[in-house]
């Protein structure tokens, strides 16, 4: 993968993180007509999607699975929306991005105002290794892991592998820790958000229930809502966990910095990229959250050193699943292999 290149040492030009900020301003600006036709043709497959899936448990459940298992992708691209609308970027209106984004939160078993509160911690502290812990995966130093009693270094060694970061954590994080994220519950405001999403939800489900019995949940609400949730925990992992990418203790830490060089360029096909809503160009959104998402391509065309910097395929990035260590002496992520070879 590709990095971008340093500013010139002595001057800052336009490779200086700080600098494409100012740069990357002009393209903030959400348009109202396509930011609503996004949510029409995202929304509208979705709800089609499920209503075929439905009707077809009447003529086979693997004709219902295989539907709902299609339609997992729109509601991928329902999160993303739901995310941008989280940055404030998707809505001119803060209030109506807001209400949108609760709409959606719904659909996709995420308190809004609780996660909008994590997300901007992570926007806030990624690449510190001095306020890890709060919308990250956990990464430990080599160092740290070092330390950790024999326990400690099993439960790390389970925590981080892919059977259980892509297989039991996507399911874990949607249809359990979102229903009581614990971290905000003191807050009434964030309390409110989850209690109220868990009983929109409950109605709807006891009314699919109701209606269909537990066919639709097992076979379209349950597949759709597990593959997305695992697509996008790999997306996550993969925008910020590669071998260079960046992390600096909490007194060396730069906001901009991190986010440029700590955030990869995740490369899809188009098809890819429009399910995804162009999240992959990650270390753009990083260092300008505000930019809607449908302009970010705006962005790689108008500025090759960002088209080009910090690209992983995805062929690339499935080697990623096998770096679990952050190497504070040279700055790379490691494989658990490569850090026991460093005692040796």
């Amino acid at each position: 993968m590709s990095n971008l290149p340093p500013a010139p040492e002595g001057r800052p030009g336009i490779h200086a993180a700080k600098d494409w900020v100012r740069i990357l301003a002009e393209y903030r600006e959400p348009y109202g007509l396509r930011s609503w036709t996004e949510v029409a043709i995202t929304l509208g497959p979705f709800i089609m999607l499920w209503a075929a899936a439905w009707w077809s448990l009447s003529y086979s459940y693997w004709l219902a699975f295989a539907i709902s298992v299609f339609n997992a992708a729109f509601l991928l691209r329902l999160f993303a929306i739901q995310h941008d609308c989280g940055h404030g970027a998707f809505l001119k209106n803060r209030v109506s991005g807001d209400w949108l984004g609760r709409v959606i939160g719904v659909l996709t078993l995420t308190p809004y105002d609780v996660w909008k509160r994590s997300h901007s911690i992570h926007h806030n502290s990624a690449g510190n290794l001095g306020r890890r812990g709060i919308g990250d995966i956990t990464t430990l130093t080599v160092a740290e892991y070092r330390d950790l009693s024999p326990i400690k270094c099993l439960m790390y060694r389970l925590y981080r592998h892919p059977l259980v970061l892509f297989g039991l954590a996507p399911g874990y994080l949607f249809l359990l820790q979102n229903r009581v994220p614990l971290g905000f519950m003191k807050s009434g405001k964030y309390w409110f958000s989850a209690m109220s999403t868990n009983a929109v939800l409950l109605v709807a489900l006891s009314v699919i229930v109701y209606f269909g019995g537990l066919m639709p949940i097992l076979l379209i609400f349950l597949p759709s809502t597990l593959l997305a949730a695992t697509a996008g925990v790999w997306l996550f992992y993969v925008q910020h966990q590669f071998e260079n990418t960046h992390w600096e203790a909490e007194e060396d830490w730069q906001l901009h910095e991190a986010a440029l060089h700590g955030s990869s360029h995740y490369v899809m096909p188009p098809i890819l990229q429009w399910f995804t809503a162009n999240i992959g160009i990650h270390h753009v959104h990083h260092l300008y959250s505000r930019i809607p998402f449908y302009r970010l391509p705006e962005v790689l065309r108008d500025h090759d050193a960002l088209a080009e910097g910090n690209r992983m395929t995805i062929r690339e990035s499935l080697a990623n699943a096998r770096l679990h260590l952050w190497n504070e002496e040279t700055k790379t992520l490691l494989s658990f292999a490569s850090a026991r070879a460093l005692k040796e």
